[in-house]
């Protein structure tokens, strides 16, 4: 097999996170569930932006967030996604660019949609509630996916949360097949326990014919195979035959690889500040391993310390260089 152009190419939402610290009150009251992601109307996502204090904004969006670990990580990126045609779209954009991630923003196949964004309420625990309006990202569909690109990455990368538009599935499925003809793998992250309740056929189906990595917390994997003990979760990816991550938060991750059960403990952080991106990082980190020959113990390893970074501060993004984290930590 050639070398590959791109380490990973991640297809998903481009989205502006909006961030503002929050308590449980504010939740409950504004029926929130803690620590998931509900799909938001304009109005409603304009509602609760004039009920947040202090709003800071960065780009986000969970692929996106693993392309820009993976380029921190001194890896060769690519991503492709959907902005809207104004000033966050561009925004977006310039700042997924100026960190190394090459950006496919829908420019072939324009939309008169907004760039979608997330509001994230944090609560003093550091978890997040996340609350989306997909705007563009509706209109993300097969004929943004250029076959050529993924057949010239090592890992092609998926969310879960891509389930919720029609378009992007078909867009996904097409991918899929460019990068299984190419002989390449394919990566999918399950996002978020709602969405795997939303998609559970579909996922599983998607799992059985073309997934060889896949990443989920304990929520997420005990939903998607209705799973009620660890003894039962690790069975079912057994039977599915695919390299499976499972995180934990600060009990660390265990990784399946059909034979071999793999417990690596989470990177030590001062304070836990922000949860949001955990999942993404470790993904980088993982994936940015395992496209550069890592034993899947360092493969683990490094998507801890990614993911120990991004939970020390707000954003879902690197603030220092992955590289030098993994240069201090001897790996």
């Amino acid at each position: 097999m050639t070398e590959a152009r791109f380490d990973v190419l991640g297809i998903g939402s481009a989205i502006v996170d909006i961030l503002a610290r929050t308590d449980d009150a504010f939740l409950t009251a504004n029926g929130m569930v803690k620590g998931t992601m509900a799909l938001t109307t304009a109005e409603q996502s304009k509602k609760i932006y004039g009920l947040m204090s202090s709003a800071v904004e960065i780009s986000g969006g969970s692929v996106g967030n693993t392309l820009a670990g993976v380029a921190s990580l001194g890896g060769r990126g690519c991503f492709i996604g959907k902005v809207g045609a104004d000033k966050l779209g561009e925004t977006y954009a310039k700042e997924i660019r100026a960190v190394g991630v090459e950006f496919h923003g829908g420019e072939n196949r324009p939309t008169k949609l907004p760039t979608a964004t997330c509001m994230i309420l944090v609560t003093p625990d550091g978890q997040r509630t996340m609350n989306t309006f997909l705007g563009a990202c509706t209109e993300l569909g097969p004929a943004d996916i250029d076959e050529k690109i993924v057949a010239d990455s090592s890992i092609l990368y998926i969310e879960g949360y891509q389930w919720d538009t029609p378009q992007a599935k078909e867009a996904i499925r097409k991918a899929c097949q460019a990068s299984k003809g190419a002989k390449r793998k394919v990566a999918l992250s399950l996002s978020d326990p709602f969405v795997v309740d939303r998609h559970r056929a579909d996922l599983l189906a998607l799992i059985r014919d073309d997934v060889d990595i896949l990443f989920g917390n304990e929520d997420e994997i005990f939903s998607l195979y209705q799973a009620a003990d660890m003894e039962g979760a690790i069975a079912r990816i057994r039977e599915a035959r695919v390299l499976a991550c499972m995180t934990r938060s600060a009990k660390g991750v265990i990784v399946f690889d059909g034979q071999t059960t793999l417990a690596v403990e989470a990177a030590p952080v001062a304070k836990v500040v922000d949860t949001t991106g955990a999942g993404d990082l470790f993904a980088a980190g993982f994936l940015f391993g395992y496209t550069h020959g890592r034993d899947l113990t360092n493969c683990a390893k490094i998507g801890a310390i990614a993911a120990g970074e991004v939970i020390s501060h707000m954003g879902a993004r690197p603030e220092v260089s992955l590289r030098d984290l993994l240069v201090k930590n001897g790996l």
